[in-house]
């Protein structure tokens, strides 16, 4: 007898214990808690960390995390306004604000990130669908470019003549704001689900593979024109260096030959006028002078071959008159 009142109490204590055990649960840090009975939520939801109760066997404990959540998408395809398919990757946090509606709409995790995945992805297609490319790549519309300062010069001078090389593209958002269209579209449309969208941001936009070769041989095409143009102004402009120069070199010698001519005048007249002041003393010394000169001139006029018709008054035939005589008195 005693043996079953024993057992008896031992299995009262075993019942109680398990009762116990299943009435009691606790709620982490990190955790919220819906009560459901029968699969119904009951009661409000349990947001405070601790020891918890709840009627044993027909009522359940669903927790749910309160904490920071990433969503994390996969990269898609979409296209730009101005017709280019790009790769966008895009991230997210978000988290739980409203458990009941999250748990009456969702029920799990699982199901939360399949729903971002639609909204998110629909707000990123139509944004993505309303601006053009450099929108969406450019941080913001107040962004800067840099510019090689050993091209600087060239580049002015180019983006004078119609080479965008150093401007961008003048942009009325940028991707912060694009970023925030999508934000402020998609937690209105989250919001329903008990879900408070945090932030969002891409994480990666790169072009489509099937497009990407275009791409590239238009900037190749795009920067052998610069280049092309670059070498047909430095051309220009080292035809114009050799005119200048071969201008000048004319220029300097045109100048040169001028003033040596203007020295060789001064010259000339001045040696005349010491020959005219030496030769002009006496009438012997005009008489020589007048001697010297033409026989001067006779080697400039006579050749071997030469042949000269002359009269007998003639200035140049006065002083061959007796060279005959004068020959036969040698030769004597």
């Amino acid at each position: 007898m005693n043996t079953v009142k024993q057992f008896v109490l031992l299995l009262m204590l075993i019942v109680g214990v398990f009762v116990v055990g299943s009435s009691i649960y606790t709620v982490d840090e990190v955790e919220q808690v819906i009560i459901t009975q029968f699969g119904k939520p009951v009661g409000e939801p349990v947001v405070e960390a601790g020891l918890k109760f709840k009627v044993p066997f027909i009522q359940e404990v669903n927790p749910i995390d309160k904490r920071v959540l990433e969503w994390d998408g996969a990269p898609s395809d979409m296209p730009t306004k101005d017709k280019l398919y790009i790769s966008v990757d895009l991230f997210a946090r978000w988290r739980i604000v409203d458990p009941l509606q999250y748990f009456l709409r969702l029920r799990d995790e699982r199901s939360a990130q399949s729903r971002l995945d639609d909204i998110l992805g629909s707000e990123t297609r139509n944004a993505v669908a309303k601006h053009e490319l450099i929108e969406i790549i450019r941080t913001t519309k107040d962004r800067v470019p840099l510019i090689d300062t050993v091209l600087g010069g060239a580049v002015s001078s180019s983006t004078e003549q119609g080479i965008n090389m150093g401007a961008l593209v003048p942009i009325e958002k940028g991707r912060k704001l694009v970023e925030q269209e999508i934000f402020t579209a998609a937690a209105e449309k989250v919001g329903v689900f008990g879900i408070e969208l945090l932030d969002i941001r891409f994480k990666r936009i790169n072009y489509n593979e099937s497009v990407r070769p275009k791409i590239y041989d238009r900037m190749i095409s795009e920067r052998r024109q610069i280049a092309e143009r670059f070498l047909s102004e430095g051309n220009g402009e080292a035809a114009r260096i050799r005119g200048n120069r071969v201008r000048d070199l004319n220029k300097i010698q045109s100048e040169a030959y001028r003033k040596v001519e203007e020295i060789r005048g001064l010259a000339d007249a001045k040696a005349t006028e010491i020959y005219a002041r030496a030769y002009n003393q006496s009438l012997q010394s005009v008489e020589f002078y007048e001697f010297t000169r033409t026989m001067a001139s006779y080697p400039a006029i006579i050749g071997e071959r030469t042949t000269i018709v002359l009269s007998t008054d003639s200035d140049l035939f006065k002083f061959l008159k007796g060279m005959t005589s004068t020959v036969d008195i040698i030769t004597r």
